[in-house]
């Protein structure tokens, strides 16, 4: 690291610091791996979205507490103390709209960041299994979600909670088993709302673990970039403060806008209205639905007439993306020298999208079969798709060094180099 020496650490000078780092060098970990840690030069916007995912869980994780310490989890109680929450204590409604609209805002960066990936090929080797932590961190937030959702104990949590873990009796021989000890019974009643609500205080602690190993991960080999080669030496990375912090500042504040807008002006858009009815198991909705983020992986469900086909699909859908490494055979990673990936990732996120729409309509008619004409796609872009761009594109020139397009050629990159010696 003593190329990057003539970055100022705030560590340095400090008696206390030196004192404490001697026995314990902790600060020493953080000047190396955050301040002082080279990261590649060109870095744009779209890199923002992994710290970002980290203040959406901090958020989440410090929001849930307080609501916690105020929730009862009790079939009889959960909806009142929910109400009484809003209601009766100090600053409730506050807390209770920043995790009720942070589990949203979670889902949009942690998606972003999944669709960057996809972009620039950040699941290429030799990150295989930064790319496989990232998968086991969205598996944990959708399993921390669904339970989530149940808590507040309305209409569309308790027929949610239902249809969702019915979808486990499709499994042969153990289905039934799985159920039950789900259930803690023989419905979901009042021992599935205290499982759901010990598992959902759980999880986010252990989300933190993983991002830990995620992070870990990263560092190991470094961010890729938007042009996706390897960094030849120190002309090709900067130091990650201030450079980066300041950016990543920059992005933190565009977010608190807008998550603050859905907080103050418009907290109930991205729920259900039937959420606000206590739960009744003799009522049944006219149509279920999950939370938006969760509505692709429910139309891939619904687009199999059969049960243990639809819950496979649907597992399979997320299972696929631990094999992207290998199913994507091109030997470049980024998109901005793949001009036929790029039209079929395009392709892509519109399927998504379709999905998400397919998901959230009743299933029958244009929509159901709109649905499964998307699922069918959703499934070729991996199996098909990627493997025959991989070798029937032809990809454009790669540039030499991140600092040639950067900086304007090598000469210049090599000037700047030798300048900061």
């Amino acid at each position: 690291m003593a190329k990057y020496d003539y970055v100022p650490s705030p560590f340095r000078s400090n008696p206390i610091v030196k004192w404490v780092d001697h026995r314990l060098p902790i600060f020493e970990l953080i000047d190396e791996q955050l301040i002082k840690y080279p990261a590649p030069r060109n870095l744009n916007y779209m890199w923002n979205f992994g710290s970002l995912a980290g203040i959406c869980l901090v958020i989440m994780i410090v929001s849930g507490i307080f609501l916690a310490m105020n929730y009862q989890a009790s079939t009889l109680h959960a909806f009142d103390s929910v109400e009484r929450i809003m209601r009766d204590v100090n600053y409730g409604w506050l807390i209770r709209y920043i995790h009720m609209n942070g589990a949203s805002m979670f889902f949009i960066v942690v998606y972003i960041h999944i669709i960057r990936g996809f972009y620039y090929g950040s699941y290429k080797a030799p990150r295989e299994i930064l790319w496989w932590l990232g998968i086991v961190i969205f598996l944990l937030m959708m399993a921390t979600a669904f339970m989530g959702y149940v808590l507040p104990w309305g209409q569309m949590s308790f027929w949610g909670a239902t249809v969702i873990t019915n979808l486990f009796s499709a499994i042969p021989i153990v289905g039934e088993s799985i159920v039950t000890w789900l259930w803690g019974g023989f419905s979901v009643d009042n021992p599935t709302l205290n499982r759901f609500f010990a598992l959902h205080y759980l999880m986010p602690f252990v989300i933190v673990g993983v991002v830990l190993l995620h992070l870990w991960a990263l560092h190991v080999h470094g961010s890729n970039n938007p042009l996706g080669i390897d960094a030849k030496g120190p002309q090709d990375k900067v130091p990650f403060h201030p450079y980066y912090t300041v950016k990543d500042a920059f992005g933190l504040g565009v977010f608190l806008i807008v998550f603050a807008y859905f907080v103050f002006f418009n907290p109930y858009m991205l729920g259900h209205p039937d959420n606000w009815i206590p739960a009744n198991p003799l009522v049944t909705p006219p149509h279920i639905v999950p939370e938006w983020y969760f509505l692709p992986f429910y139309a891939i469900l619904r687009a199999v007439p059969d049960k243990l086909g639809g819950v496979l699909l649907m597992f399979g859908s997320i299972a696929i993306l631990f094999l992207l490494p290998w199913l994507d055979t091109s030997r470049v990673r980024s998109a901005k020298f793949r001009p036929a990936f790029r039209a079929f990732f395009w392709l892509f996120i519109a399927v998504c999208l379709v999905l998400g729409w397919a998901g959230g309509q009743p299933a029958e008619g244009p929509a159901l079969l709109i649905g499964r004409i998307a699922t069918i796609l959703y499934f070729a872009h991996f199996l098909v798709f990627l493997p025959l761009l991989g070798w029937f594109e032809k990809p454009l020139p790669l540039p030499s060094s991140i600092a040639e397009p950067v900086l304007g050629g090598g000469k210049m990159a090599a000037a700047a180099a030798m300048e900061k010696a």
